[in-house]
């Protein structure tokens, strides 16, 4: 009696765990819990690499936008290279999590045997402050193809440290390692146009 009890409970056992088995209720739920994470993740990265992508194209175009401005002038003065360095500033517009550092350089390729690139004024925006950046008569950097003798150029370098919708504090930075890497970006562009309405612009208060 006792060994057909044992086995009635062998076999009721396995009936319920077949019957546990075929039942699929709540599977989409479970697919769901282990798909949701995975999910969320990529729209979150999409949507970060776009606003970066997005962010360092506007960046480019700071550059572009003061230089074009800049080299229309036959001369300007300081106040109203800070004004046209603002506006470029305005093209970030919606970011607004860091700010971006523009330089304007005024640089005189000499006529020289070996030409050299020589800085004759320079103006730079760093966190909306405004200050002199490379002194005068400073040499300077310039592509090779532009060494050309006796010609002026403006050159406008724009940066920003690109900081994404999702941020980190020092004690996360720790914990997440590489992840972390993605927390500041540095951008960089640099632009150089020739003057449109004189062979040289002069600032004054530069």
């Amino acid at each position: 009696m006792k060994m057909m009890t044992t086995r009635m409970l062998i076999s009721a056992a396995r009936e319920k765990m077949k019957a546990l088995l075929s039942d699929r209720r709540g599977v989409a739920a479970i697919e769901f819990a282990f798909i949701a994470p995975v999910l969320l993740s990529l729209y979150f990265v999409t949507m970060e690499v776009a606003q970066g992508i997005e962010a360092n194209k506007k960046v480019g175009r700071i550059g572009s936008m003061v230089a074009d401005l800049v080299t229309q002038h036959q001369a300007i003065d300081s106040l109203e290279l800070e004004a046209i360095m603002k506006i470029g500033e305005a093209i970030l517009q919606p970011y607004n999590r860091t700010q971006p550092r523009i330089i304007v350089t005024a640089i005189k390729i000499t006529n020289d045997a070996t030409p050299k690139a020589v800085v004759q004024w320079s103006r730079k925006m760093v966190d909306g402050a405004f200050s002199v950046d490379q002194a005068k008569d400073t040499v300077t950097a310039v592509p090779d193809k532009l060494m050309i003798k006796d010609t002026f150029l403006i050159r406008v370098t724009s940066e920003l440290d690109y900081r994404p919708v999702i941020t980190w504090t020092a004690e996360q930075k720790a914990s997440l390692g590489l992840a972390a890497a993605f927390d500041n970006i540095g951008m960089k562009e640099s632009y150089f146009l020739r003057p449109r309405m004189s062979p040289t612009i002069a600032c004054t208060g530069c």
